[in-house]
């Protein structure tokens, strides 16, 4: 696999990265490195967070030199509307009329819909909380590049608690699973080709465990997630046991076909 010039977007606003960092966990940027570097280690990354980036327009001027953006997760909400999320709409609009490549995972998949026309709300079916499960393909995702040797049904490290409600025009529909309908989407916007994912298979399910733990209050608190913290025990458990099962290379497929598309 020949050398890419790649963007990665972070989500997080800073303080979140930095709390992650205190508490021993990667930021989402270094675990979509590691995960990137397992299928190609001549990959050349740049990184930009828009949340604290002031000078956006000079970003913006060198967008022509990346092959393709990653655009990543984020503990954000995309309806609360503050000037870092306004700021992150902006630059995905930008994105859109130059970089011709983008994959959208989670929180990444939240902004590109909305810059591109559709909506996003918090899930009526409740939340992912380190895992999806039962994510199934449609005729379109089993035909799909992104799914190339993945099987037709499976499970996924993931945590959301919005979703995809209404679709960006020419958006084709992948992948479901109970919680969200769209699970994975295809669209175009100006130059751009989206793939667009709600899960996360850049990150395991270690990570995913360390987040529930780091956040184990506020699942109980203020998501109502849980009840107490035996109930996150036993969720936790539950995850422990399909990591057992989930084979790294699998789990990760989605990056290893968008790094192939890009680079053909």
């Amino acid at each position: 696999m020949p050398n890419l010039n790649l963007l990665i977007v972070e989500g997080n606003l800073e303080e979140e990265n930095q709390n992650f960092e205190k508490s021993g966990i990667q930021t989402h940027t270094d675990s979509l490195k590691d995960s990137l570097a397992f299928f190609n280690t001549n990959l050349n990354i740049d990184v930009l967070n828009p949340s604290s980036n002031p000078n956006l327009e000079k970003i913006i001027q060198n967008l022509k030199k990346y092959d393709g953006l990653i655009w990543g997760g984020s503990s954000l909400n995309i309806y609360t509307d503050t000037i870092e999320i306004q700021n992150q709409i902006f630059l995905m609009k930008e994105c859109f009329k130059i970089v011709k490549n983008i994959l959208a995972i989670c929180w990444g998949m939240q902004v590109a819909v909305t810059a591109a026309g559709g909506e996003v709300k918090k899930s009526v079916n409740g939340a992912h909380i380190g895992i999806a499960n039962g994510i199934e393909l449609n005729e379109n995702g089993i035909k799909h590049p992104l799914y190339k040797s993945k099987i037709s049904k499976f499970n996924s490290p993931a945590f959301n608690f919005d979703e995809v409600v209404t679709l960006p025009n020419s958006s084709i529909h992948l992948a479901s699973n109970k919680i969200n309908k769209f699970q994975s989407i295809e669209f175009k916007s100006g130059v751009s080709k989206i793939w667009a994912l709600q899960y996360h298979p850049e990150i395991s399910y270690d990570k995913m465990i360390s987040l529930i733990e780091f956040r184990k209050d506020k699942l109980i608190n203020f998501r109502k997630a849980f009840n107490n913290e035996q109930e996150i025990r036993n969720h936790i458990n539950f995850i422990k046991e399909e990591n057992k099962v989930s084979d790294k290379n699998f789990r990760m497929f989605e990056l290893k076909n968008w790094l192939d598309f890009i680079t053909n």
